[in-house]
């Protein structure tokens, strides 16, 4: 103790400290459910950048770093239509709209680039992403935007947790999304087509198979995805013209941490990282969550390169 310093300074602050932490002990398992539910609504939005990722990957072996720019451009164009179109179709067009920026980049920097090398196909991805940020920044600025919740602005209190309403529709609209892929891929005849693209291009090329049409459809699939989630995703987090960097590499680490070409993986993956990066802000602190998050990244590729659901073969990018 410095001399001079009273016996007493400091007391209040003390007792105001331990009352904090016994009403934080009091209320741990509301607090809990909280950072659960926290993290699986953000770990879904992960899980769909991470299809998108995958979605891709599956059909030209190629990383699309302007996933996460869909989901941005989702977010800034749902919260103009919803100024003056009804929610429903204000979601209808936004998701319309953003699947046609995933076409026109596709039929406009992908598709002319023929006999090229996936690493040159990434980096015209990454110049894509940096062209799609700049016109966000002209078009909407640099301020964040904000806008109101599907349904009811008062959160339910569930288990001593009071959570938004909105995060219900980012579960269900995850859900839904998950399934219709799911059906897609398994019953329709473009998603079995682009499924024989992942296998092997060129036999699927020898069968019949527009491969180039397959690589179409694969870049308006994700940015429909994207754009679904960060329609939804807006409400909650705010956007703004740089958000989709940030959402787009945590989409990544959940598609390699599931395992690069696996849809269920990436699910389980983002909701894992979700998760992980929740409970890490609420009990530690928010300055650490995304360096568990990588913690755990890395971990698990070290124990299994190809993630938790992938294999070998399939996380190789054969044509580097």
């Amino acid at each position: 103790m410095k001399e001079g310093k009273p016996l007493w300074k400091g007391v209040p602050e003390r007792l105001s400290h331990e009352l904090k932490s016994v009403m934080e002990k009091l209320s741990l398992g509301g607090q809990l459910v909280q950072y659960l539910f926290t993290g699986v609504t953000v770990g879904s939005i992960y899980g769909m950048v991470a299809l998108g990722f995958n979605i891709i990957y599956n059909v030209t072996e190629m990383i699309n770093f302007a996933q996460g720019e869909f989901v941005m451009l989702g977010g800034l164009i749902m919260v103009l239509c919803a100024k003056v179109l009804p929610l429903p179709m204000a979601f209808c067009v936004t998701v319309a709209a953003v699947t046609a920026i995933g076409a026109i980049m596709e039929r406009s920097t992908i598709n002319p680039l023929k006999n090229t090398t996936v690493l040159t196909l990434i980096i015209v991805t990454i110049a894509v992403s940096i062209l799609l940020k700049g016109i966000a920044m002209f078009i909407w600025g640099k301020d964040p935007y904000m806008m109101q919740p599907f349904s009811g602005t008062e959160p339910l209190h569930l288990f001593g947790a009071a959570i938004q309403t909105q995060a219900f529709w980012v579960l269900g609209i995850s859900g839904i999304v998950v399934l219709l892929l799911t059906l897609f891929f398994r019953k329709a005849r473009y998603g079995k087509a682009m499924l024989a693209c992942a296998d092997n291009a060129e036999a699927a090329r020898l069968v019949g198979i527009k491969v180039n049409l397959m690589v179409l459809l694969s870049f308006a699939l994700s940015a429909a995805i994207g754009a679904a989630a960060g329609a939804v995703i807006t409400p909650i987090s705010l956007m703004e013209y740089d958000r989709g960097a940030l959402l787009g590499l945590k989409g990544f680490g959940a598609a390699v941490l599931g395992g690069l070409g696996s849809f269920s993986g990436a699910v389980v993956a983002g909701l894992l990282l979700g998760v992980v990066e929740s409970l890490c802000a609420g009990f530690v602190s928010s300055g650490y969550k995304d360096a568990v998050a990588l913690l755990l990244l890395l971990l698990v590729l070290f124990v299994r390169p190809s993630g938790l659901f992938g294999n070998v073969e399939a996380s190789k990018i054969k044509k580097f």
